[in-house]
């Protein structure tokens, strides 16, 4: 399916403190050294399926709340700008069993549990390092033109957490 051409641009140039020491998993997955999962971008704006399939999960589970890019609005916050500080096991903490904020600004800030929604459990690395790429300034706001392919271990791995057979 092509790409809408006000989506052709994608990545920004990677921040100079970007992490260089990463590996890929047989998944597909970049991580860094302590495991913590991290995007790919090459040079020429190629990112990995997880950065790629991070933005398709984002914006069909969590833009309507957080906003188009991770930008935030006007009940959430801009999880562009949480993940500058947020670990990612703060952020796996957040989505798994929710958050509650009472008296944080002008109104109560409540988050639901996700734990039990597989169209977000399934892909919350692929969230996390999407919304990370945002966070660290290593990509721009519109989809990613460029991208790896799906590795058949990821789609075997996607099956068996959807319970479909292989």
């Amino acid at each position: 399916m092509p790409i809408p051409s006000h989506a052709q641009e994608a990545a920004t140039p990677a921040p100079a403190g970007e992490p260089v020491a990463k590996e890929k998993d047989d998944l597909g997955e970049y991580t860094l050294p302590d495991g913590t999962p991290t995007y790919n971008i090459g040079k020429d704006g190629t990112v990995d399926w997880y950065t790629y399939s991070g933005y398709r999960r984002y914006h069909a589970e969590c833009h309507v709340c957080h906003g188009p890019d991770g930008m935030g609005s006007t009940y959430a916050p801009a999880l562009a700008d949480s993940l500058k500080t947020m670990t990612y096991e703060q952020f796996m903490e957040t989505v798994v069993n929710g958050k509650k904020n009472i008296g944080v600004g002008t109104a109560d800030q409540v988050m639901p549990s996700f734990g039990e929604n597989k169209n977000v459990m399934c892909y919350l690395d692929d969230i996390y390092i999407y919304l990370k790429a945002r966070a660290d300034g290593a990509l721009g706001r519109v989809r990613p033109s460029k991208r790896e392919d799906k590795s058949n271990a990821y789609k075997e791995n996607e099956d068996q957490c959807f319970g479909r057979a292989g």
